[in-house]
């Protein structure tokens, strides 16, 4: 049985969070919202689509930086209300240029830098 994006419990908003894991370390990369078409282009093209709050528009992942997402795998949680995305990034996954964009720790009460910007 295929499956249906509107069986996913969305926010008033009509959004979904969706972490982006690297399928093959697992490590976190990315956190981003996706509406119920987000899902379905994700689906049917095998690039992550997110939707930008901010620009209130879709946006494929590496579009225009060229470090696209491609979707190995999608996973629903236990209340269907967050996305695991199994993904293939090329370059980094971060605005800033880094693999990850959780880059800052909080050790010993400091806000600390744990990953420098690709070269």
């Amino acid at each position: 049985m295929p499956f249906d994006p509107a069986s996913l419990r969305y926010n008033a908003e009509g959004l979904v969070p969706a972490v982006a894991q690297d399928h093959l370390s697992g490590e976190v990369l990315m956190m981003a919202w996706m509406t119920r078409e987000a899902v379905a282009k994700t689906i049917a093209t095998g690039r992550v689509t997110y939707w930008s709050r901010s620009r209130q528009e879709f946006w494929i992942k590496g579009e225009t930086s060229g470090h696209a997402q491609h979707l190995v795998e999608m996973r629903v949680d236990c209340d269907a209300d967050c996305l695991l995305l199994q993904v293939r990034q090329e370059g980094p996954a971060c605005h800033t240029g880094r693999r990850s964009c959780f880059y800052t720790a909080i050790r010993d009460g400091a806000e600390v830098e744990i990953m420098p910007p690709s070269a």
